[in-house]
């Protein structure tokens, strides 16, 4: 095996990436991010995802956030980091890190359809479920650094104060951007609507914005560019060689059956591998025709969608070394428990 082809294989899963991802999902997750960081009072993120919140109000919205975005492990990425800076609490801001890649509304529906309804709706609940779970056991643990973690305020944007109504539609106009761009349709249909949209957002901005504004935007946003993107072409160019090492063979040999053991390799599996949006499912349909359990399916696909190993560069210059292993260690504890159960239930 040459040391070329090692090297071929990132190469090859990191132009992969660029090309697929970069344009249609992680420039418009960054500007989002961008604007979370400008736009979004902080009394507001505080005010339903602080860590003051009643928890029934922070962790039910983190929870079902996600099915909006059509996103992957790593196009969260930027908007996690948006909203910690902003001042939400570290529960709530993890239970969105998991469960925004893991329910939104494409891939439940597609694992239905591929995988059938019993997998399609027990990842739907099972990853609301275990989102609200990890984030409440990440604050129980950290709740101390979590309370006095503090957020960045913008003063530009506290002098030039806007309705909600144009916060909403501004917002509205970023996510529909990024979800139009992460739907698969016809490239002709997804291009008039993403100009369209890209239109009525220029329009608003020179009607309804000032100029410093912008350019604070511009500026957070290369802020949370510069945080992210290193870590994350390098992670992706890491798990490309990962893939090309790894041995199908095997892989297919230790996730037969539903043992612990299998549910276990499974998510580990799932959590270090990067896997786009949509496709976990058609590589865990491969993976169930060639012998694999049911129950490790589920595992990889609560675990695969959120974690992955670029994404754990990058979470780990968010939270620190500390916070982010023990995230991605809940992550797949308990994606393997989840796989487990299930396995042994159908």
């Amino acid at each position: 095996m040459l040391i070329a082809d090692i090297l071929a294989a990132g190469i090859s899963a990191l132009t992969e990436y660029l090309s697929a991802h970069v344009i249609t999902c992680l420039i418009p997750a960054m500007f989002i991010a961008g604007a979370i960081a400008v736009f979004l009072h902080k009394e507001n993120v505080l005010k339903y995802l602080g860590p003051k919140t009643k928890k029934h109000i922070s962790y039910a919205i983190a929870a079902v956030s996600g099915t909006v975005l059509a996103v992957c492990s790593c196009t969260i990425l930027p908007i996690f980091a948006g909203i910690k800076k902003r001042g939400a609490g570290l529960g709530p801001a993890t239970t969105l890190l998991f469960a925004g890649p893991a329910i939104n509304i494409l891939a439940i529906i597609y694992t239905a359809q591929i995988l059938g309804i019993q997998i399609g709706l027990a990842r739907a609940i099972l990853a609301i479920s275990l989102s609200v779970v990890i984030g409440l056991i990440m604050h129980a643990i950290f709740q101390k650094k979590s309370v006095e973690d503090g957020a960045t305020l913008s003063t530009v944007a506290s002098k030039h104060r806007k309705s909600k109504s144009v916060i909403l539609s501004f917002f509205a106009l970023l996510i529909g951007i990024l979800v139009i761009n992460g739907l698969q349709i016809d490239f002709a249909i997804k291009a008039v609507l993403s100009v369209i949209m890209i239109a009525f957002l220029i329009l608003m901005l020179k009607l309804r914005f000032a100029r410093p504004e912008l350019t604070e935007w511009g500026r957070e946003t290369w802020f949370i560019t510069k945080l992210i993107i290193p870590y994350l072409l390098i992670g992706v160019f890491i798990a490309g060689i990962i893939g090309y090492l790894l041995p199908s063979e095997i892989v297919q040999a230790y996730l037969g059956g539903n043992s612990l053991l299998s549910n276990f390799v499974a998510s580990v599996f799932g959590a270090f591998m990067y896997f786009a949006t949509l496709t976990e499912v058609p590589i865990v349909s491969a993976l169930m025709k060639l012998g694999m359990g049911s129950g490790p399916a589920l595992a990889l696909l609560l675990a695969g969608p959120s974690l992955s190993l670029p994404s754990m560069l990058v979470i780990r210059k968010v939270l620190g070394t500390k916070q982010t292993a023990v995230y991605v260690c809940l992550v797949i504890v308990f994606s393997a428990i989840a796989g487990f159960v299930f396995g042994n239930i159908v």
